[in-house]
């Protein structure tokens, strides 16, 4: 399919539209869509809450009589099902659209090529994969939850030049600036959840809550916690109820953490440890969509080594502290370089005094 600079630059307007919802559209998609009629904008729109309209039903508000004969540009496939909110390709279809071109086909197993084939048998001209690869890259999480069954899970570290996140004896407040911290709650903003380790509880006693930027909502807080051994006074267990994952099946510590409000939830693997990809299992069946990680280097060690990690965002300050402080990763010795984790690195840039890295795991 070949696409007019027309058609790319009304993909990218929709593009920018979804962007919008960056952080409000949890567990749905980030999704935009504009009408363009000879050559005119006459309606745009994107999704930016659950529960609410989608993007194409916006967009056909805004233009009103004049979506008849208009071409909808979405980036995501216009939805086939009833939900909490009626199909957005019957809208379309009554609105007299004349041609739909989407950057990407929905991933949801009950959308799955289904809104376009609706479309296509009501006589609307349609085609897909325009802008593609950005449109993927907006709903990373959404993909990955609808086609592995687990978050996309991006981990969070901040460290010296020389591969330290903290002093040996604990202090790591602050390595990176304050242009880093802001920018670190801005990735927080984004995802779903918040993961972190009970050591991390224990040292630090984080909040692990978006302030300073702008938020709607805060992300869901999650714990890994074996044996329980969360204090009482723990500032992550203040307001919102906490997500508790650990190898414990019941007892007092847990009847009182429920009491609470939080949520416990057992998931022991064999060497009576929190079984790691169960728990991303079990987050993606609550509609988690991107997993936010920022731990110490054993559970960021764990979560490497078993697989459960997809992005790792690097803050590095120009800063050098010596071999004796603690690195990021507990990970097993190598006696072969073929051995290690091979990084792609996606993005690099300063923030502030800081260097910010975003690389992928190879698969």
């Amino acid at each position: 399919m070949t696409f007019s600079a027309a058609d790319h630059a009304a993909m990218a307007r929709a593009l920018a539209l979804a962007a919008n919802g960056l952080c409000t559209t949890t567990p749905n998609p980030r999704v935009g869509c504009v009408l363009v009629r000879d050559g005119e904008i006459v309606g745009e729109g994107w999704h930016q809450r659950a529960g609410e309209a989608h993007a194409e039903v916006h967009a056909l508000r805004a233009a009103g009589e004049r979506a008849a004969g208009a071409t909808a540009y979405v980036t995501l496939e216009p939805c086939s099902h009833f939900g909490r909110t009626p199909p957005c390709c019957e809208a379309l279809v009554a609105a007299g659209v004349r041609r739909v071109v989407a950057a990407m086909e929905d991933p949801n197993p009950l959308v799955a090529g289904s809104g376009l084939a609706r479309l296509r048998a009501a006589g609307i001209d349609t085609a897909h994969g325009l802008l593609e690869s950005e449109a993927r890259e907006l709903n990373i999480g959404f993909i990955s939850r609808m086609t592995r069954g687990r978050p996309w899970v991006r981990l969070k570290a901040a460290a010296t030049l020389d591969g330290k996140t903290a002093l040996a004896n604990g202090v790591s407040q602050w390595i990176t600036g304050e242009a880093a911290r802001s920018d670190g709650h801005r990735w927080r903003a984004r995802a779903c959840a918040i993961l972190t380790g009970i050591g991390t509880v224990r040292e630090d006693d984080p909040q692990l809550t978006v302030r300073g930027v702008p938020c709607e909502r805060q992300p869901l807080r999650v714990v890994v916690d074996a044996r329980l051994e969360i204090g009482r006074e723990a500032r992550i267990l203040q307001g919102a109820p906490v997500l508790i994952a650990t190898a414990i099946e019941e007892g007092e510590r847990a009847a009182e953490l429920r009491a609470a409000g939080h949520e416990v939830l057992s998931l022991a693997n064999e060497a009576g440890k929190v079984a790691l990809p169960a728990l991303l299992q079990a987050l993606a069946a609550r509609g988690i969509n991107e997993l936010h990680v920022e731990a110490g280097f054993k559970l960021n060690g764990s979560l490497l080594r078993e697989g459960c990690v997809d992005e790792l965002l690097l803050y590095m300050a120009p800063m050098l502290v010596g071999d004796s402080a603690q690195g990021m990763f507990n990970l097993s010795a190598l006696t072969s370089l073929d051995q290690a984790l091979r990084l792609d690195i996606r993005d690099m840039r300063r923030i502030g005094e800081d260097f910010r890295v975003l690389a992928r795991l190879r698969a």
